[in-house]
Parts: structure tokens; C-alpha cells; sequence
């Protein structure tokens, strides 16, 4: 069984959704991506429930 789960989010700057892979071998993380389309930098909140389905928040950089 595959621990990548393919999942779609929207960037917080430009509206694009783009398509992300996310390691659900690891429950909680938080890294910066840029975004596919604009290149602007999103950073992703990631907790994966007792299911193993990834819960993604995306914000902004300098959001706290």
C-alpha cells in the first residue's frame, strides 16, 4: 500500500489548483511549496487522521 496521497488544494495567491503528493507515513507536518503556476511560496499544514487521509490547510508565507 502506497503511503503518497494525491490531493488537490487551491494557492492562496493566484486561485489555481494545483495537484499535490503528500507522505501520510508521517501525521503531522508543515513545509513551504511554491505554487506550479504563480511560483509564489504556500505553506502547507498537513495532519493525517487515524484513517490515513491527509487534512491540507494552505496559506500564505508570512501568514502566522
Amino acid at each position: 500500500m502506497s503511503m503518497l496521497e494525491s490531493t488537490h488544494i487551491e494557492c492562496p495567491y493566484c486561485g489555481e489548483v494545483i495537484e499535490l503528493l503528500i507522505d501520510c507515513s508521517v501525521d503531522q507536518q508543515s513545509y513551504i511549496e511554491d505554487c506550479f503556476v504563480c511560483c509564489r511560496p504556500i505553506l502547507l499544514d498537513i495532519a493525517v487522521d487515524t484513517n490515513g487521509q491527509a487534512q491540507v490547510v494552505a496559506r500564505h508565507e508570512d501568514e502566522a
